[in-house]
């Protein structure tokens, strides 16, 4: 007889967010003043920091790197309470805790975030980021491109941190996905925003809205016929173990952003602020670094169980999905607007200006 492995998460009632934490610390304050005049924090003050994905991931990694830097630069007075997902619940559930201030810290991916904040749909379009990953890190961290989304995000009261990019997305199916022909009538999840179903149907393709945790069950049981996901989460997830066949296409990066409450941000005392902003920076060299381990270690081990084939896309097939993916830009320009269309422009002018002063440097790296 077949068994059926399924992935349950559990899920904790918003009512207790409160009271409940998420690992051990459950003994410190979290800085919270009552009705009237606020007061200075009683140390030590708790943060809860919700995660998309599970131990041993890319955000799970940046977690504790940004725990461990905060608690030293703070001596230990701000605490940080690590919730991996499933502690609290979808990735939709844990934005709207952050947007009423029951948790302090998330990451939030545009792939569920564009139904709030259109514009950071820009993320989850195809052939639109820079084919070296280390222009991608450098046009992510411009603030003259996060400066752009400081207002849509602040509209729906979270405080945009800053970008992490986790790498490239990859496709997985019972066959290989070479052309856009063969997204034809392919039953594929996707993330939960209207956004992000669009860059599958320009391809032919039966988009369908699926929690992160559900994956799995409906792979294993024919409910889904393909996913998209970074390597390091189709390994640590296991899906490669009820798919057949692995599609490195790059047609995009996993780019999360990591958010606050916008009032409880603007709140925070002037140093605890700083301890946060410098910390927020000395953690992204270990995310980037973290990422492309991750992604290369897993990849090497799902190669080695000798279950799954691997394709790799020539550049004329992703020529053809490039061409096939365009006119969803018009849809996220419809959705969005001026200030999408300000996006739009910013990140493909500081694109070129990048590539462009990466040439100048190769040469003079040559002819030095």
């Amino acid at each position: 007889m077949h068994t059926f492995r399924f992935r349950f998460w559990p899920l904790c009632a918003a009512l207790v967010l409160a009271l409940a934490g998420c690992s051990d610390n459950q003994n410190a304050g979290n800085g919270d003043s009552t009705a009237g005049t606020p007061e200075p924090p009683e140390y030590p003050v708790t943060w809860r920091f919700a995660l998309e994905e599970i131990e041993g991931s890319v955000q799970h990694a940046y977690a504790e790197a940004l725990k461990e830097r905060i608690e030293e630069r703070s001596d230990g007075r701000i605490l940080i309470d690590i919730c991996p997902y499933g502690s609290l619940g979808t990735s939709t559930q844990l934005t709207e805790l952050v947007r009423n201030g029951s948790v302090n810290l998330a990451f939030a991916s545009p792939g569920h975030l564009a139904d709030k904040v259109p514009e950071a749909g820009i993320f989850t379009l195809h052939f639109i980021l820079p084919e070296d990953s280390q222009i991608t890190r450098q046009l992510l961290a411009s603030p003259e491109l996060t400066g752009l989304f400081e207002q849509p995000y602040a509209r729906q009261n979270m405080k945009l941190l800053g970008f992490v990019p986790e790498g490239w997305m990859a496709w997985t199916a019972d066959k290989a996905l070479r052309t856009p022909e063969d997204f034809q009538g392919l039953r594929i999840r996707t993330m939960t925003s209207n956004m992000a179903e669009e860059a599958y149907r320009a391809y032919g393709a039966e988009p369908s809205q699926i929690p992160y945790s559900q994956v799995y069950s409906d792979l294993q049981l024919r409910k889904i016929d393909g996913q998209s996901n970074p390597v390091f989460a189709i390994e640590e997830m296991d899906f490669h173990e009820v798919q057949s066949t692995l599609t490195l296409a790059r047609p995009a990066q996993f780019v999360s952003s990591v958010i606050s409450n916008l009032e409880w941000y603007d709140s925070l005392p002037e140093n605890q602020k700083q301890w946060l902003d410098n910390a927020l920076k000395d953690v992204a060299e270990i995310a980037w670094k973290t990422q492309e381990e991750l992604n290369q270690t897993r990849l090497e081990k799902m190669l080695e169980e000798g279950q799954l084939s691997v394709v790799r896309l020539t550049d004329a097939e992703r020529k053809a999905f490039r061409e096939a993916s365009r006119p969803v830009r018009d849809i996220y320009l419809e959705r969005t607007g001026e200030s999408g269309q300000k996006i739009l422009e910013k990140l493909l002018q500081l694109i070129e200006e990048f590539e462009a002063g990466s040439r100048e440097s190769a040469v003079s790296g040559n002819g030095g």
